[in-house]
């Protein structure tokens, strides 16, 4: 049952209401718990969160145990960027590898597998999809979690990604609004700016948004990007020009506005973690996302406090905190509604995890979103245990660096005995071959194009090791190269498993 503390009165629980914030373990703290019992209404989970099917599952009945209503969200865009499978690598390909197979079906059927395992494991609100246009290739933070350059694919594929988790109970959470895609700065490290006319925004940026708008996503989350033509001032997320004047009265949303994460350098080295939540709120935000980064029980209770304050000192209407507590409040009880009838048990979750019989919609998307081009060289696949050598670049704060990638692991089990060396800009292509030996080559890059250094080295690999084959796993700008040339488009898990069976020659 629902449970507050008497004499917690109507302005507190509001600011708690708002409030997503994270925790660090794999078990509910107790002050997570109190604070729930007191008004806090949300809470997001984080890859530290989560070991297994059963124990999120537990997780979350922990949590529901406090108040049956809790939201509970995760950041499971499936591909680079999981919280789910953080320790293995996705199931699932993400998507860009979707937008470049361009089947909306595909996607939906996608979404809605991966959807179906967040009710499982009883999560209802993800912080997906991306409807980001990725019109800028040096890209540093969207990239291949984007379903591509154009606003019109992009668009149709966000609609489907709604509808597949939405259609099984998940709340779709559209990001990052109004488009963080023509970017060259991580919003986490710093405030990107774009600078572009209004015609193009429309052309470009927004359509996606409309069209998740119109499939009735039930959260758009705000980017932490400075958009000049509407506000030459503030961020989106602090912009009462942009989430309000924009999202919610011209483009006529409704739904839930989240905040990308508040400690994110673009808010909060300019503005502070409190005065931003604060400026979100009244811009017109109804949900602050916290706990990436800062994830203790006294963050929440500052935040809380900086939003009672800014109410009793008249900086936050306190009509606006309580239509934004009431917005939260509206969707758990859709989510609710939609919850667990007819679920599946924890352990048929724990089934799932990974190939089992109807779960193999990631991996079909993945070997369909392959782009195999041969080389001069004559190719037949590799029937003895190669040299996997792989380029590293640095990985972006959303990505992280638990989350394992490559096909190394996935090429070993087809052909055991395989070995792999990892490769950082100071590296030379005399190490790689002296490691290599005698046994073939195969090189994996990511965002070579972004990557002088990379491009270099593969350059002098393939002209030393003309046999060398290129597994290219980030966005698809290079020219292909070595004696062939595998596109993934994407870094995930399964990405790695379709492309070490096309080295192998042993794809279905």
């Amino acid at each position: 049952m629902t449970t507050l503390v008497h004499g917690t009165d109507t302005l507190t629980r509001d600011a708690l209401t708002v409030l997503q914030p994270g925790f660090v373990g794999t078990t509910a703290p107790d002050w997570l718990l109190r604070r729930i019992g007191e008004g806090l209404s949300s809470v997001g989970l984080f890859g530290r969160n989560v070991v297994s099917p059963e124990q999120l599952a537990a997780l979350t009945a922990q949590l529901r145990a406090e108040r049956d209503d809790v939201l509970v969200a995760i950041d499971e865009e499936g591909g680079d960027v999981t919280r789910l499978e953080v320790k293995q690598g996705s199931s699932f390909p993400g998507n860009y590898a979707l937008g470049s197979v361009d089947d909306v079906e595909l996607t939906r059927a996608v979404a809605r597998e991966l959807g179906s395992r967040l009710a499982r494991c009883g999560i209802d609100l993800n912080w997906a999809p991306s409807a980001d246009v990725n019109s800028n290739a040096e890209n540093p933070v969207i990239g291949v979690r984007s379903f591509g350059p154009d606003p019109d694919l992009v668009a149709r594929h966000t609609v489907a990604y709604v509808d597949g988790l939405q259609g099984v109970g998940v709340a779709a959470c559209t990001k990052h609004f109004p488009g963080h895609g023509d970017t060259n700065v991580d919003s986490h490290d710093a405030l990107p700016r774009i600078d572009v006319d209004l015609a193009t925004l429309h052309a470009r940026e927004l359509v996606p948004f409309r069209a998740a708008i119109a499939a009735d996503t039930k959260a758009v989350m705000s980017a932490h990007i400075l958009l000049s033509v509407l506000d030459p001032h503030r961020p989106a997320t602090l912009s009462p020009q942009i989430l309000t004047g924009l999202l919610r009265q011209e483009l006529g949303y409704q739904g839930l506005i989240v905040t990308d994460g508040m400690e994110m350098q673009a808010v909060a080295a300019t503005y502070g973690i409190e005065r931003g939540s604060v400026l979100a709120i009244a811009a017109g935000a109804d949900a602050i996302c916290v706990g990436g980064g800062l994830c203790d029980e006294g963050t929440v209770l500052q935040l809380r406090d900086a939003l009672v304050n800014a109410v009793r000192t008249g900086e936050l209407p306190e009509e606006r905190l309580a239509d934004a507590a009431a917005r939260v409040r509206a969707l758990a009880a859709w989510t609710q509604s939609h919850r667990a009838r007819g679920a599946e048990s924890v352990s048929g979750a724990a089934v799932q995890e990974g190939t089992a019989p109807g779960a193999d919609i990631g991996l079909v998307a993945a070997r369909r979103a392959l782009k195999v081009t041969r080389g001069k060289e004559p190719h037949t696949p590799l029937t003895s245990a190669p040299y996997v050598a792989a380029f590293t670049p640095v990985a972006n704060f959303a990505v992280g660096d638990e989350t394992p990638w490559g096909i190394a692991a996935e090429l070993d089990r087809l052909l055991p005995g395989t070995e792999t060396g990892s490769y950082a800009d100071d590296s030379s292509v005399d190490a790689v071959l002296a490691a290599a030996g005698k046994r073939r080559v195969v090189a994996v890059v990511r965002d070579v194009h972004r990557h002088p250094w990379m491009g270099q080295a593969l350059d002098a690999l393939v002209a030393a090791r003309p046999d060398t084959v290129v597994v290219e796993m980030g966005l698809n700008e290079a020219e292909p190269r070595g004696a062939l040339h595998i596109a993934t488009h994407g870094a995930a898990r399964v990405c790695g498993r379709a492309a070490a069976e096309a080295v192998a020659g042993t794809g279905a």
